[in-house]
């Protein structure tokens, strides 16, 4: 029988006692679909326990029920925070600042220092997930502490802070431009790639030297090419058109792959 013609409680039993991954995240992504009080409440009360396998499932589920608006948000938040302030497991943690990224939009100032106190946590899951509850919030201090992220030894962490800075905010500082100059050599090929875009976004022109070293040295990025694309600047067009003849002839299938992007980007160019 298919997931989708399972009762709700059958859904959470096979939650409370799944195997694998995949069917752990298939199980929950379809309760989400059914944002009613019968599956709000199962989930609070799991939230709410003392296990920390049934606190983590309840978690998850209440992150997105329903959409547009979530069921029972504002009821959510105010759980999550709560759970916060008594935590001390880290995967919960995590599993709580996760699903706070999906229900950001109206967080208040108490409620964003308190996310920024786990900022220093010794766990790369929680500073992960804390840098994706914080990003698109136009707050001081959120930003402060992305800014911070965007140093850790994590480069996943690195990554999405560079995001959060560069793309999903509009907010534009000489702080924030120094962390985006300081990640455009990073070893990291795709936090490089969303801090030349996340400059580009902010028209700094010193970004072109970066950006015509990227295109010498054959290392394409979808965010290259919309870094470039935000300029609308012609002088790009002979470097475009000289590469894309070399890679229309090279035998490397990876650098085939790039033929259309290039196309793309000199068409929208010449507009």
């Amino acid at each position: 029988m298919s997931r989708k013609k399972w009762t709700s409680e059958k859904i959470f039993t096979r939650l409370l006692n799944n195997k694998t991954e995949q069917t752990f995240w298939d199980n929950i992504s379809e309760l989400r679909k059914r944002p009613n009080k019968e599956v709000y409440n199962q989930a609070f009360n799991l939230a709410k326990s003392e296990i920390e396998k049934e606190k983590i499932i309840g978690i998850y589920v209440l992150a997105q029920l329903g959409f547009n608006p979530r069921f029972q948000q504002g009821k959510t938040i105010e759980l999550y925070f709560d759970l916060l302030n008594n935590e001390n497991s880290p995967k919960v943690i995590s599993a709580i600042l996760s699903s706070i990224s999906h229900n950001n939009e109206n967080l208040n100032e108490k409620q964003i220092s308190k996310l920024i106190e786990f900022k220093n946590l010794n766990d790369s899951n929680v500073r992960y997930d804390l840098t994706l509850a914080i990003s698109c919030l136009e707050n001081d201090d959120a930003i402060k502490t992305l800014i911070e992220l965007s140093n850790d030894k994590d480069s996943d962490i690195r990554n999405w802070a560079v995001f959060g800075l560069g793309t999903q905010i509009e907010n534009d500082s000489e702080e924030i431009r120094t962390a985006l100059w300081n990640r455009v050599n990073d070893n990291h090929f795709e936090t490089k790639s969303e801090a030349i875009v996340g400059l580009a976004n902010r028209k700094d022109k010193r970004i072109k030297d970066i950006i015509i070293s990227e295109l010498e040295n054959g290392n394409y990025s979808s965010l290259l090419f919309e870094a470039i694309l935000t300029f609308k600047d012609k002088d790009y067009l002979p470097l475009l058109n000289n590469n894309l003849k070399k890679i229309k002839t090279d035998k490397d299938d990876i650098k085939n792959g790039w033929v259309l992007a290039l196309e793309e980007t000199i068409d929208e160019l010449k507009k």
